[in-house]
């Protein structure tokens, strides 16, 4: 492949070829000799002015994606360390360097020219596509975003990739950055196969493919095989045009079982690891708000559920802002706010964690608002005598409505209670596959 300067590949040839491995290097390996290690760099000097290149390569073909509109949902991922019996040691944060970074936008480029390739030789072929999100998802992030303050070019219906660009580079360093990346994320679309090209709306390409890993993934094994018939016999082409749709959608319905094995055993190897943690307290990140409770998230990416019931006091939930507020203290949970928790129970069966709130210098106290979802009562006022007298008549009228409030009222924290929530396990947490 021939890259020019803004990115845009100006030759390239589809073939069959044998790899020959000269040097074998890791991620790390290349991130040091990129940081200047000079150890690194002695060892493999020959390399070296390639791997420089490569570096200003990505460069700008990540600046290239960036102005077309391409998102990006680079969350946080744990790693979790295991030992020879499989018991869960540590948990750390994946660090994705240059060198990650590098190979994923060659990968990319690779996917994209393959594709178009096939697109405009009109062949039937299988594509990875990411469709436009729905209007009602949209509208929901929108909501949540403007409750920070955020300003929102578009409307749900119709929102750009720049309108989206824009409103992540404005939170950028914010403590709420990374739970409002992961709520762009689930409000997009997942990315599946087709027979038919659609474009990928994350990546804001026109053509995609899966093609670079046909070792692991049934798809781009598939795509190197057309490339090899085709490549004998057009003949062929009646043959994947029958196979192709169903083909698509069973590799769509395995890769969502394996994506959500894979959050499975994560939630239960890191409840595993907790459970030798609980009764410690630790400063954490408020994730997510729900009418049962709100999720917290530790540094290490581990998260668990405060149940509403077992705060201290009656909270309020308000939907559109997704926040629950202690209707005597005030004291209000807004998502992406610091708090302090304790770890009062795991379970690795279930990958279920509970959390329960410590007050602490975090805590943001907001009085003087109205509750959510119920009437303010007013008071009667005690300035003049004669206000506070009324006739008889209204005054039974008046007790009687509030006898009727009393009876017909129920509390909200028992049918909580009833109907509790599975957590943990199938939150799906993650950056989606491309």
């Amino acid at each position: 492949m021939e890259i020019d300067k803004n990115g845009r590949v100006r030759n390239y040839t589809i073939t069959q070829t044998v790899i020959k491995t000269s040097f074998r290097m890791t991620y790390s390996d290349v991130n040091d000799i990129l940081a200047g290690d000079e150890e690194k760099r002695q060892e493999y000097k020959k390399i070296v002015p390639s791997i420089e290149l490569m570096a200003k390569l990505h460069e700008i073909l990540e600046g290239m994606r960036i102005k077309r509109g391409a998102l990006n949902f680079d969350t946080n991922e744990a790693k979790i360390l295991v030992d020879k019996q499989g018991k869960p040691v540590d948990i750390v944060l994946r660090h994705r360097g240059t060198a990650e970074r590098m190979i994923e936008s060659f990968m990319l480029m690779a996917n994209e020219t393959v594709a178009e390739h096939f697109s405009k030789l009109n062949l039937p072929f299988i594509y990875r596509i990411h469709e436009e999100p729905k209007a009602e998802k949209v509208q929901k992030f929108i909501d949540y975003a403007s409750s920070f303050g955020l300003r929102i070019y578009g409307t749900a219906s119709e929102i750009s990739q720049e309108a989206l660009q824009d409103i992540m580079s404005a939170v950028e360093g914010e403590p709420y950055a990374d739970v409002l990346s992961m709520m762009l994320l689930r409000s997009m679309q997942q990315a599946r196969y087709s027979e038919h090209n659609h474009g990928h709306f994350g990546l804001a390409a026109e053509y995609y493919t899966h093609f670079t890993s046909p070792i692991r993934r049934y798809p781009d094994l598939l795509v190197h095989r057309m490339i090899r018939d085709y490549g004998r016999s057009k003949e062929i082409a009646e043959h994947f045009e029958q196979v192709i749709p169903e083909i698509a959608t069973q590799s769509s319905n395995r890769e969502r079982r394996a994506i959500e094995a894979e959050r499975e055993v994560e939630a239960m190897k890191k409840a595993e690891y907790m459970e030798e943690f609980v009764g410690e307290e630790y400063d954490a990140v408020v994730s997510s708000i729900v009418k049962f409770g709100l999720f917290v998230e530790l540094p290490n990416t581990v998260e668990g559920l405060i149940h509403i019931t077992n705060l201290p006091e009656f909270y309020h939930f308000n939907e559109r802002d997704l926040t629950l507020r202690g209707e005597k203290s005030g004291t209000t949970f807004r998502v992406g706010q610091q708090i302090r928790i304790r770890v009062e129970r795991a379970d690795k069966m279930t990958g279920e964690i509970d959390f329960s709130f410590i007050p602490s210098e975090f805590d943001v106290i907001e009085k003087g608002l109205k509750p959510f979802g119920r009437k303010d009562r007013g008071r009667r006022s005690d300035k003049k005598e004669d206000k506070r007298k009324t006739s008889r008549s209204n005054d039974k009228r008046k007790h009687s409505s509030k006898d009727k409030k009393k009876k017909s009222k129920k509390p909200f924290y028992k049918e909580v209670a009833k109907k509790g929530a599975k957590h943990g396990k199938g939150r799906g947490k993650g950056r989606r596959a491309k």
